[in-house]
């Protein structure tokens, strides 16, 4: 007797868009007979399944256990197919939306994939060296979606119509480039194009703007080359926008470099020329590698040999490098075109966006052109439109993981789900740094890519295009429920969510900054239950309308509220404290002493802290209560311990002082070793008595500095952890959460999370979301959507 006939109806939803997915599933339907269709229903992959029970099982879990490696399958829901639809054959059917919808998956941009990179320098290829090389695997995803479902009509591939050749391999079910959207070819693709170059012998500096200097593109790449050896600087249009470029040894292009950015000292991203350069020049775990040759290929902070010989210039007085790998074939031709400048390119170049520090990366060549257009030597571009932006995803390693510093490209808009959210659209506008938005549809939630500081009106007028982008990708423009917002009304992200929510009659909801932070570590990890949140960061408005930055928080019954904080200091200069340490290290002193200027001020000028007239201006402005205010930020801590220490008295970017006290305390460990320090005793309050630990920096400041450093850090975890464990005792919850932006620093974060585990409380961390402000908009979303309240 033949097996029964079954017919069923399967939906699968995850990331099965722009992965070769469809195809994958055509060709294990004809493994198994089975026959029916696959489409693309932009929210989810339908497939009608008829063949014997046996088969159709057999069908089923090959496409559970041999999907492909860049696809990820979260939910497969499956009923009988009572249609009176019959099937010849199997087949992929034109792709096709349903109204109403909910769960959409917007594939990212998947780095090059190794079957294309090895085709690239295939001299039998009609691909060889072709700089947009590209099959169902790799290539842009999200930069070049109009809209969804995801294929080439509604891409900015559109425009480029393939050759009778690739048109046979984008219809061929057996060819790797099956279905594969941004299919092309040097006869039918977009065009790479130097517009300009210098004379490469002399080096004399700018010539005059020209459509193209070589016959074809391979000479335009090589023109590009040539710059880079003679220690010019390029413009490279990428998959996500442009990126300046120049050799990572070429102290005159770097310093140059910097100059054209108005970046003095935070560090430039590294890309390498494949993962032996990283060994080289890297120290380099099994993880972190592994992570670094993946399809996301971000950057990710190394720690560098003490032999490296790049350029001090690019992360002045750091001990780690930010290093990627080429994710784009353009990008790998740059490093090798097997001609006779293999030899001279350097195996490291400084890849670092196209914009002014913290504005948003640049996209198109006419912004390009008149914004740096006179400060490169060449600009290489081509004629294919990004329509989002995405700059280059950053993170650190923390236990064997990623640690998410920004999340961009290859990472957004992959959804977090978190199925306490209720059943509501909302649109979260994020904060003022690192900006981010989020779009929360039902249970998941679409973080977009990094966009800059708020403090920039081109980052304002950016994040508005792309809001107006995501929520047609999403097609929930005319369904929002709710919008939010951080609390702080001068936040130009709050001032832009009022506009929003005003223009479209939307209730707004203003989340309390670190109750976003809480929520957004609470939403990654997934967690159902009552938490006590560890919330540090640089500053953000407390309820109580003063600067809070080092708080506790419980989460009791979807209710927040503060419980306990660090203790309180005068922040005397307003928004001048965030760059000048010196100024909160001033106010800090002064109470030290109790008020007593000239001992204050003996210790001040012995050190070096400050001149008498700037102290004694900062002596005025606290006893006078002008421009000064209370704060328990964390980040203002840091900083105040490093100028007191005389590691760094002022920064240029967010953070600077912080790191180089971390620096500080890490050579420490690599001289001597986690040792014991001396023991942080103080006084059991309501507060965490941090004024204690800044009293012992300043009584101890002629001691060794990295002792001091390392003594900071270890008494800051060991006060934060026995209040954790104390708030802990009396409540009864048992998990801590820990998010904000002084969490980048994993050395701080090592030696809290040990403690607290030692405490027996389990502990919540962020990965894939980053600590700092670029994943508030996720506990925006969480908040407005899931009904939390402060209490």
């Amino acid at each position: 007797m033949k097996d029964p006939v079954v017919k069923k109806n399967i939906k699968i939803t995850g990331i099965v868009q722009g992965v070769g997915f469809r195809p994958f599933v055509h060709k294990t339907a004809e493994k198994y007979d089975i026959k029916g269709f696959v489409i693309n229903r932009g929210p989810f992959v339908e497939v009608r399944a008829e063949g014997r029970k046996e088969d159709v099982e057999l069908f089923l879990r090959a496409i559970k256990t041999d999907a492909p490696d860049r696809a990820k399958i979260l939910q497969i829901d499956m009923e009988d197919d009572r249609s009176n639809e019959c099937f010849e054959s199997f087949e992929i059917r034109e792709s096709s939306g349903r109204a109403g919808d909910d769960i959409i998956f917007i594939p990212p941009d998947i780095g090059i994939c190794e079957d294309c990179k090895r085709e690239l320098y295939d001299k039998n290829d009609r691909r060889y060296r072709h700089p947009l090389i590209n099959c169902t695997a790799c290539g842009p995803r999200l930069t070049i979606i109009d809209s969804l479902p995801y294929d080439r009509e509604r891409t900015s591939m559109k425009d480029f119509r393939m050759c009778p050749s690739c048109k046979a391999e984008y219809e061929d079910i057996r060819s790797r480039r099956y279905d594969a959207q941004p299919v092309c070819c040097p006869d039918c693709g977009p065009k790479y194009t130097a517009l300009k170059t210098i004379d490469i012998s002399s080096f004399q500096g700018i010539s005059a703007f020209r459509p193209t200097l070589g016959a074809d593109f391979k000479d335009d790449i090589r023109s590009a080359r040539k710059t880079i050896i003679s220690g010019g600087i390029i413009a490279l249009k990428g998959i996500g926008g442009f990126h300046f470029c120049c050799s990572a040894y070429s102290k005159e292009a770097i310093a140059r470099l910097r100059d054209i950015k108005v970046r003095p000292m935070k560090p430039f991203a590294l890309m390498m020329k494949d993962i032996e350069a990283v060994k080289k020049h890297c120290i380099l775990d099994r993880e972190q590698e592994e992570f670094l040759k993946g399809s996301i290929r971000p950057i990710v902070l190394l720690e560098k040999k003490d032999d490296c010989n790049i350029s001090d210039l690019v992360a002045p007085k750091n001990d780690r490098l930010g290093v990627m790998l080429p994710y784009a074939p353009v990008q790998l031709l740059l490093f090798r075109m097997d001609d006779d400048l293999d030899e001279k390119m350097p195996d490291a170049f400084v890849m670092t966006s196209v914009n002014i520090s913290g504005e948003p990366i640049i996209k198109d060549d006419d912004e390009l052109i008149k914004k740096f257009g006179e400060s490169v030597d060449l600009i290489l571009s081509n004629d294919r439109e990004i329509l989002t932006r995405a700059d280059d995803s950053v993170t650190d390693f923390f236990e064997k993981k990623p640690y998410l510093i920004r999340r961009s490209r290859g990472l957004s808009p992959l959804p977090v789900n978190f199925p306490q959210a209720t059943d509501c659209n909302v649109l979260a506008f994020g904060g003022e740094l690192k900006n981010s938005f989020c779009v929360g549809k039902n249970d998941l939630f679409y973080l977009s890519p990094y966009i800059g500081d708020m403090g920039y009106l081109r980052t304002n007028e950016v994040q508005a295009e792309e809001i107006e982008r995501f929520l047609d990708i999403l097609s929930v423009k005319e369904k929002l429920d709710f919008v939010a917002c951080d609390l702080d009304p001068a936040y130009r992200s709050t001032i832009a969510a009022e506009a929003f929510s005003k223009k479209h009659g939307l209730p707004l909801i203003k989340v309390q900054h670190h109750a976003a932070h809480l929520l957004s570590v609470i939403a990654e990890n997934g967690f159902e239950g009552d938490a006590i949140g560890c919330c540090f960061d640089g500053t953000g408005m407390g309820e109580d309308k003063t600067i809070w930055g080092g708080e506790i928080l419980l989460l009791k019954d979807r209710k927040i509220k503060r419980v306990s904080s660090i203790t309180p200091f005068k922040n005397a200069g307003g928004d001048l404290t965030a760059r000048e340490g010196w100024r909160v290290a001033v106010s800090m002193i002064y109470d030290i002493f109790e008020k007593d200027k000239n001992s204050a001020l003996y210790w001040i000028k012995s050190h070096e802290l400050c001149s008498e007239e700037e102290a004694s201006a900062v002596f005025f402005l606290v006893d006078n209560k002008i421009n000064t205010v209370e704060s328990t930020s964390v980040g203002r801590l840091f900083d105040a311990a490093a100028a007191i220490l005389g590691i760094k008295k002022t920064s240029t970017f967010e953070g600077e002082a912080a790191m180089a006290l971390q620096t500080e305390a890490e050579r420490y460990i690599r001289a001597f070793g986690e040792r014991e320090t001396e023991k942080a005793i103080f006084q059991q309050t309501d507060l965490i008595p941090t004024d204690e630990i800044i009293d012992h920096l300043i009584r101890n400041a002629d001691n060794d500095k990295g002792a001091l450093s390392y003594y900071f850090h270890v008494a800051l975890a060991e006060m934060t952890a026995e209040k954790i464990a104390g708030v802990s005792k009396e409540t009864g919850v048992t998990t801590t959460a820990l998010s904000g932006g002084t969490f980048q620093n994993t050395l701080f974060l090592s030696l809290l999370t040990k403690r607290l585990r030692a405490a027996g409380l389990k502990v919540l961390t962020h990965s894939l979301i980053p600590a700092n402000d670029g994943g508030i908009a996720l506990g925006q979303a969480v908040f407005a959507s899931g009904k939390y309240v402060l209490s």
